[in-house]
Order: C-alpha cells, then structure tokens, then sequence
C-alpha cells in the first residue's frame, strides 16, 4: 500500500508567483532597451503590471512562508521600473 502523500507549504501554487513575477519584470524589462522602447511598449505595459500585480501577492505568502521573498520582490521592482518608464518617457509630450 503507497504511503499518503499529504501536501506542504511547497506544493501551493502560490510558491509559484515570485519565479512568475520575475520572469514577467525581466520580460518587460527588456524594453528599458533604447532600441527596443517602442517596439516593446505593450509587453512593458502588460507583463509589468501582472509583474508588480503576482509580485505582491508573492510577497504576501512569502511573508506566511510559503515561496521565496527575494524573487517576489525583485520582479515587483522589475515590474514597477518597466511599467513607469513608458510614462516617464512620455510625459513631456502629454503636457506640451
């Protein structure tokens, strides 16, 4: 007869939202590229919202113990920088 397997801390899907929030800030980080700025601006805006938005419930389980708090964080900055910057690059041209 197999032996129970009964789930931990680490079988949650919730382990996976910092690995996820990092790749997605590195994807939209890439647009932080002078020569990819413009042909990157929607994955910037996209994968840096979900970024910031998986990075901080990464940080709350993190927080619980359930995930790594340093992947969270990272890809919550990551995404944050990537998600501003198209705004800042702009923001000259919307208020001339």
């Amino acid at each position: 007869m197999p032996a129970h397997s009964t789930p931990s801390q680490d079988d949650t899907p919730a382990v996976a939202l910092g690995p996820t929030s990092l790749f997605l800030g590195l994807g939209a980080a890439t647009g932080l590229l002078p020569w990819l700025t413009l042909a990157l601006f929607p994955v910037m805006l996209i994968a840096g919202g979900l970024a910031v938005v998986l990075g901080l419930a990464g940080i709350r389980y993190a927080r619980n113990g359930i995930g790594r708090m340093w992947l969270a964080v990272t890809g919550s900055v990551l995404g944050a920088i990537a998600f501003t910057y198209p705004f800042v690059l702009f923001m000259p041209f919307w208020f001339m």
